[in-house]
Parts: structure tokens; C-alpha cells; sequence
């Protein structure tokens, strides 16, 4: 077994999670210490305009580089607060482009610089080979969940409610697929931040004070993205301007129909075969309106995943450890069900720090 330390800094730009986890990329040991270390409001300020204009910014853009440093040295600053040795480190970086369709993905963060920084290599890089040859790049965090829910009955969806929302389906054969369901917490942020100055709908007190909007609902569910059957992905800016239709609604009534948007395009995900349970991960499962919707649309327990005694909030960083493992013995990260990949896909780099 390695001791690896995953690193994340999802879609809703909050921060950086780092968890150490006991994993040799198939079987998952211990999970130790974890934390959050929240990004400062200038840096989460910036990578949102960033994430406005990345389809236009060149590589070296001087605003880019100093986002990039910026970020590097928050995720150095998490694995030394959470103290704990490990024998490699699995680096996600900062997603700020997602494009499939043309085969590009864009995750920045200096590998090099941390594995410098903190003397332990460096895995990273996990979605570009998967883009290269055709699949989506995401979700990559189907074989992660597999491996935690090996003795869990099935069928079982795990969904993950990030900035975008995503689900891993397991099925009684064994079948592994995944996809992104739609927006998951993004839009909803960007509503409440809008107009209350607040970056989150805490326990979805914003959205319970409102009334979903029907109409728009339907409106909004008739998008191509929902016939598509899986795998599929989403950038997080791809829903972005359903938020004009919210012009006339109040900021409570906005934020029901953003929560509901949430559930039902959980719902109409094109699934092998019906789920009996839903665990869910992610921000998302504390958002109390968000949850119960989701039992109504779903009409089969829906519960966090603490239930079945997994931590929600670092899941993913775990995710990354367990998935640095296998870049580092070469084993797949991605499957054709997972992101549509011809065949098992392995990717991944490792950045190894110079010699001392």
C-alpha cells in the first residue's frame, strides 16, 4: 500500500481539499487526516474571470501565471497543514475549460513546482489522455466509488454534487458507467452570490423560502444535453445563461427553480437500470431543499453518503489519491461506460522532484 496524499479544487472554486489515503489503486486502505483550505476571496475572484475567458487566454497570459503561482502555493500551504508523510501526491489542479467535442481540457496548477516544493513526486494531468482519444474526460471518479462500494448492494448510483453534478452507476452485473447529470451547484451559487453577496443557499434556506417556476422548468429539461445518452460531460459554464430566464423571478423563487433544475435533470439521466439507492457526495447533499428534491424525483432512498460511512467532503480528494496509484502503476482511470473511451484508458503523469 502507498501513502498518498489527493489534492482537489473543484468546479465552485471554494477551495482546496486535501485527504491521505492508504491505496495501492485497486483496494482502498485507511483514510486519514483531511482538511479544506479555502481559497482568499481575491484568488477565488480571480479564477472566476478567469473561467469567463478561458476559451481566449493564451497559455502565458501574465494574469494566468499569477493565478496558476497563486494556486500552486495554496495546495502547497494544504499538504503542509495536514502534516503527514506521504509517498506520493495526486494533483488535480484548477478546472477552467472542459471541451470534449474539440478534445480539450485545461486544468492548471505547476506540478513540477509542488513536487519541488514538497519533495514527494507528483501525479497529474489525470483527464488528457482520456480527451486525446476521444472520450470526455469525465467523470473520473467512477473507479474510486467501485472500489468503496465493493460489498454495498446493487444497483447503486453515487452522485456527486459539485459545482456540476455527476453520478456513478454500479450495476448488479458488475456494469460501471458514469456521467455528468447536469448543473449541480454552480448555477445556484452564482444566483445566490448575485443577490445576496452570499457564495452559497446555506441548508437551501434561500431556495425553501421560494416557489420552483414549472415553466421554466420544462423549458429548461428540453436542452439536448438531457437526450444524450451517457457517458457525457459538462463544462461548468454550459448552463450559464439559463440564468437570463430568472430575470423577472425573485431571488427566492430563483433559487427553488435552480435547486429543482438540479434534482430533475438528476432524474432524467438515461440510467442501465433502475438504482435502489442514491448516496450522495459533494456540497450539494447539505442542501436540505436539493436532497429532498431528489427523493421526490427519484422516488428511492436518497441518502449522504456518511451513511454508509464514506466523508463527503473530501471524497474526491480521496478519489485523487486512489487514482495517483494507478497513474503510477499504469492501471486505467477511465472506462468506456465512464467517459466513452474505445477501451480501459490510463493516463496520468508524475512529476518527481529533483535530487537533493
Amino acid at each position: 500500500m502507498l501513502r498518498v496524499i489527493g489534492l482537489m479544487s473543484g468546479t465552485s472554486l471554494d477551495g482546496v481539499d486535501a485527504a491521505w489515503l492508504e491505496t495501492d489503486g485497486e483496494t482502498v486502505g485507511r483514510a486519514g487526516p483531511s482538511l479544506t483550505l479555502l481559497y482568499d476571496p481575491a484568488l477565488r475572484a480571480e479564477l472566476r474571470r478567469i473561467l469567463d475567458r478561458a476559451a481566449g487566454l493564451a497559455p502565458d497570459d501574465p494574469a494566468l501565471l499569477d493565478a496558476t503561482r497563486r494556486l500552486t502555493e495554496a495546495h502547497v500551504e494544504a499538504v503542509r497543514r495536514l502534516g503527514e508523510a506521504a509517498d506520493l501526491i495526486g494533483f488535480h489542479g484548477q478546472t477552467i475549460l472542459h471541451d470534449p467535442a474539440h478534445r480539450r481540457t485545461w486544468q492548471i496548477g505547476d506540478a513540477g513546482f509542488l513536487a519541488e516544493a514538497l519533495g514527494t513526486p507528483v501525479a497529474y494531468g489525470f483527464r488528457e489522455a482520456d480527451v486525446a482519444a476521444g472520450g470526455e474526460g469525465a467523470p473520473l471518479v467512477p473507479l474510486f466509488h467501485a472500489a468503496l462500494a465493493r460489498d454495498l448492494p446493487k444497483p447503486l448510483a453515487v452522485l456527486n454534487i459539485g459545482g456540476v453534478a455527476n453520478v456513478t452507476f454500479l450495476g448488479s452485473d458488475g456494469t460501471i458507467a458514469a456521467c455528468d447529470t447536469g448543473p449541480g451547484n454552480a448555477l445556484l451559487d452564482d444566483w445566490v452570490a448575485r443577490h445576496t453577496g452570499r457564495a452559497f443557499d446555506a441548508d437551501g434556506a434561500l431556495a425553501r423560502a421560494g416557489r420552483a417556476d414549472e415553466a421554466l422548468l420544462a423549458k429548461w429539461l428540453g436542452h439536448p444535453y438531457f437526450a444524450r445518452p451517457l457517458p457525457k460531460s459538462l463544462d461548468r459554464q454550459q448552463f450559464h445563461a439559463l440564468l437570463g430566464d430568472l430575470a423577472d423571478s425573485t431571488p427566492a423563487d430563483g433559487a427553488a427553480t435552480l435547486a429543482a433544475f438540479t434534482a430533475r435533470a438528476v432524474a432524467a439521466c438515461h440510467l442501465p437500470e433502475r438504482p435502489r439507492r442514491w448516496l450522495v457526495t459533494g456540497g450539494g447533499r447539505h442542501n436540505a431543499v436539493m436532497m429532498a428534491a431528489l427523493g421526490v424525483a427519484l422516488g428511492v432512498p436518497v441518502e449522504p453518503v456518511e451513511a454508509v460511512g464514506w466523508q463527503g467532503d473530501v471524497l474526491e480528494a480521496q478519489c485523487f489519491a486512489y487514482l495517483a496509484a494507478r497513474v503510477q502503476r499504469k492501471l486505467p482511470l477511465s472506462l468506456p461506460l465512464t467517459t466513452g473511451v474505445p477501451g480501459p484508458m490510463p493516463g496520468g503523469v508524475v512529476a518527481n522532484p529533483h535530487p537533493h
